[in-house]
């Protein structure tokens, strides 16, 4: 790895491959670490990749994802492409001898997620989806309540994510060749929201509103688990939608705000007892919250660890077999499907 940075510690060197809005928050993020370094970008074109790099102070700029993942500079490739692009982008990074962070929906389907795995595995590099949810503090608190028994035994949960846009026939939302429609969009974060407190379901129903080319605009999803709880879930590019969540236990709920995916507070209910607000403290002004996960692949990475406790390959796997049965039920298929 690179450089001290200034706390005795080894600065991780970022590679961040595209350059699109999500790529611009994370480097913005990790720039404001003290022991981390974005030290390379790459775009399909120099003109964007060095445009990016002149914005962010960043050294290198790369005309190829392939110039990017030779870069011997280069620790860890952060993969902000579209997802229809993560598995080509990912395996040629894990290929060159990189480790990976690829933003989420991790892939089209679970079959390209499982040759990534296996990828990774085999070269014996680490591998994460860059699932911020998992990693938020107050997230990672409930988590720790609902695991003690604060609400008693999860009965339902419910998520939602949503809103209406304006979106022509050509958008990429609307490009079954681009993995459009609301579900990898959205939806993957309610559905990963159920999974980190129950885990894989047992039974996946659907039902959605498909646009002319094929494509999920707005989707109810119904998830059950033997031990009887259910999860009640929406996504949607048609409709505004509050975006929050809801855990209900036997002995309690908790609601999540607006932007339940990453969140700065939770209200803990309690029959006879008053609502209680948790918060995570203070966070670092003016970040978006993507530096969490900057922090565990360079936290993993020191401690010789292939992947994330916090975000587990095999979950990942199981999101994207949920997604896959999800689109099976709705009848959503992508070209890529085989």
């Amino acid at each position: 790895m690179g450089g001290t940075d200034g706390t005795g510690g080894t600065a991780v060197r970022w590679g961040v491959l595209a350059t699109g809005g999500i790529a611009a928050t994370f480097t913005a993020d990790v720039q404001a670490l003290p022991d981390a370094e974005v030290v390379a970008v790459a775009s399909r074109t120099e003109t964007s990749a060095r445009a990016f790099a002149e914005r962010h102070g960043i050294a290198r700029a790369h005309g190829s994802w392939a110039e990017l993942v030779a870069d011997d500079t280069v620790d860890v490739v952060y993969v902000a492409t579209p997802h229809s692009a993560h598995h080509a982008a990912a395996s040629l990074a894990l290929k060159a001898g990189k480790h990976v962070l690829c933003e989420k929906a991790f892939t089209l389907n679970s079959r390209e997620a499982k040759e990534l795995v296996a990828l990774a595995r085999d070269r014996g590099l680490f591998l994460m989806e860059a699932m911020w949810t998992y990693l938020n503090p107050v997230v990672r608190r409930l988590t720790e309540l609902v695991r003690d028994g604060a609400i008693g035994e999860i009965r339902t949960v419910q998520a939602d994510f949503g809103f209406a846009g304006d979106f022509a026939p050509g958008h990429r939302l609307r490009d079954p060749d681009l993995g459009g429609g609301a579900l990898l969009d959205l939806g993957v974060y309610p559905v990963a929201f159920a999974h980190l407190l129950l885990g894989e379901p047992d039974r996946v129903r659907a039902d959605a509103l498909l646009s002319p080319e094929g494509v999920d605009l707005n989707t109810g999803m119904l998830l059950g688990w033997e031990s009887g709880a259910t999860a009640l879930l929406s996504c949607s590019i048609v409709g505004h939608h509050p975006t929050a969540a809801t855990v209900i236990g036997t002995e309690g709920r908790i609601d999540l705000p607006r932007d339940f995916f990453h969140p700065d507070h939770f209200v803990l209910h309690r029959p006879g007892r008053e609502p209680e607000t948790v918060t995570s403290g203070p966070g670092p002004q003016g970040l978006s919250g993507m530096q969490y996960e900057a922090v565990e692949v360079a936290r993993a990475i020191r401690a010789g660890e292939n992947e994330s406790p916090l975000v587990p390959l095999e979950g990942t796997l199981a999101v994207m077999r949920t997604l896959d049965a999800v689109r099976d039920r709705i009848g959503v298929r992508y070209p890529a499907d085989r």
